[in-house]
C-alpha cells in the first residue's frame, strides 16, 4: 500500500512540518478539510456528476478523496443541513430532496469527481501522521482487549517509514483520545481493557451524553429524527439478519442527530472523543465473532420516540439507562473474549507487557 504511507526525508520536509505544528498536532487541520469536502461535493452535486438519488457513504468518499472518515462525516452534515442531501431507509445520504427516487448505488470512486486546483491541493497536503493514523489507531484497539502494550516508537516509525515526530504526533493524538497513556518511565502504555476501565468510560458517557441530548434537543431537525425513526424501526424487525456494518452507522447516526448536535461544540467534542475508544474497540469484538445483540436498537428506538413528543427530559433519562445497559453488554462480551488466545499477527511495533517482565 504505497500510497498509505510515503517516506519524508530532508530538510525541506523539517521546515514545512514545523509550520504546520501545534501542540499535539502535525497534521492539516481536520477543520479545514471538511470545508474542502463539502466544496467537492457540492460541486459534482451541482454539476450533475453526482446526480439526484446517488449514495453518498462516508467510507467510499474518504477512499476517493485519500482522507479520513471524521471530515467527510461532517461535511456530509453540512450537506444535509443546506439541503443538498437527505438521509434514507439506507446506509448513507441520498443526493437530492426528491420524495419518492430510486437510489443509485454506484461506487463514488469509480467516478472522475471534479477538483479544484486548490482543493486537489489541500486533499493532496496530509501528513504521513494523518495516513497512519487510522491503521495505528485499529492495531492498538485490536490489541487492548487481550491485555497490555508498550508501543515502541522507533518501531512504530520503522514499521511505517516514518519519521519519529510523525510517530509522537500519532501517539500524541490518540492519548487525547484515551487510547494510549505514558507510564512512569515515559514509555507509551495501551491496555489493558478491562472490566473497570469500561465503567469509567461509560461513568463519563453518562455524565456528558444525557445533559448534551437535553442541550441538542430545540436544534434537532424534526425530520432528522423521523428518518432516524424509520431506520430503526425497519432494523428492530429484522435484527436476527442485521449487519454489523449496519448496526455501527446506526448508532453512529443516533450519536450524531441526538447527542452531537448540541450547539454546544466543546461539549460535542467531548462526548466525540470519549466515544472513539469503546468504538474502536467495539469494531475489534464483532470482527472475533461476537453476536449482535439487537437490544440497543430498541433502546436508541424508544429514546427516539420520546424525543418526537417533546419530552426531552424522559428522552434524557432513557439515554442514561441505555448508556447503563450497553455498559453491562460490553462487559460480558469482553469477559467472553478473555478466555481466547492472544491473535498472532500483532504488529511488531506492540511488545506485550508479560513478554517484557519475563526478557
Amino acid at each position: 500500500m504505497a500510497d498509505v504511507v510515503e517516506r519524508r526525508d530532508g530538510g525541506q520536509l523539517k521546515n514545512a512540518e514545523s509550520m504546520n505544528m501545534t501542540r499535539n498536532r502535525l497534521y492539516v487541520p481536520t477543520r479545514h478539510r471538511y470545508a474542502v469536502i463539502e466544496t467537492v461535493l457540492a460541486a459534482n452535486i451541482a454539476s450533475g456528476r453526482l446526480p439526484t438519488g446517488f449514495v453518498l457513504l462516508e467510507g467510499p468518499i474518504a477512499e476517493a478523496l485519500r482522507t479520513t472518515r471524521p471530515p467527510v462525516q461532517r461535511a456530509l452534515q453540512n450537506l444535509q443541513r443546506r439541503g443538498l442531501i437527505q438521509r434514507f431507509n439506507g446506509r448513507g445520504y441520498l443526493v437530492g430532496l426528491a420524495d419518492s427516487v430510486d437510489p443509485i448505488r454506484r461506487d463514488i470512486r469509480t467516478i472522475s469527481l471534479e477538483l479544484s486546483a486548490g482543493a486537489e491541493e489541500a486533499l493532496a497536503s496530509r501528513s504521513s501522521g494523518e495516513r497512519i493514523y487510522e491503521t495505528v489507531e485499529t492495531d492498538i484497539a485490536s490489541c487492548v482487549i487481550f491485555g497490555q502494550y508498550r508501543i515502541v516508537e522507533a518501531a512504530l516509525a520503522e514499521y511505517f517509514n516514518v519519521s519519529r515526530t510523525v510517530v509522537r504526533d500519532v501517539l500524541g493524538r490518540l492519548e487525547e483520545r484515551g487510547l494510549v497513556r505514558r507510564n512512569q518511565s515515559s514509555h507509551w502504555i495501551a491496555g489493558p481493557l478491562t472490566a473497570n476501565t469500561i465503567r469509567e468510560h461509560f461513568a463519563v458517557r453518562k455524565l456528558l451524553e444525557p445533559p448534551a441530548l437535553a442541550d441538542a434537543a430545540p436544534y434537532i431537525d424534526p425530520q432528522s429524527l423521523e428518518t432516524l425513526l424509520s431506520e430503526l424501526v425497519g432494523h428492530e424487525q429484522k435484527a436476527e439478519s442485521i449487519e454489523s456494518g449496519d448496526l455501527i452507522e446506526l448508532e453512529r447516526r443516533f450519536t450524531d442527530t441526538c447527542i452531537l448536535a448540541t450547539p454546544n461544540r466543546r461539549l460535542a467534542a467531548l462526548v466525540r472523543d470519549n466515544i472513539l475508544p469503546v468504538r474502536a474497540s467495539e469494531r475489534v469484538l464483532r470482527q472475533l465473532g461476537l453476536p449482535d445483540d439487537p437490544a440497543p436498537i430498541t433502546e436508541q428506538r424508544l429514546v427516539v420516540e420520546v424525543l418526537l413528543r417533546g419530552a426531552v427530559d424522559a428522552a434524557a433519562a432513557m439515554l442514561f439507562r441505555h448508556l447503563e445497559a450497553s455498559m453491562h453488554r460490553k462487559i460480558a462480551q469482553v469477559k467472553i473474549v478473555a478466555v481466547l488466545p492472544t491473535p498472532r499477527s500483532i504488529p511488531a511495533y506492540l511488545t506485550p507487557l508479560d513478554d517484557l517482565a519475563s526478557s
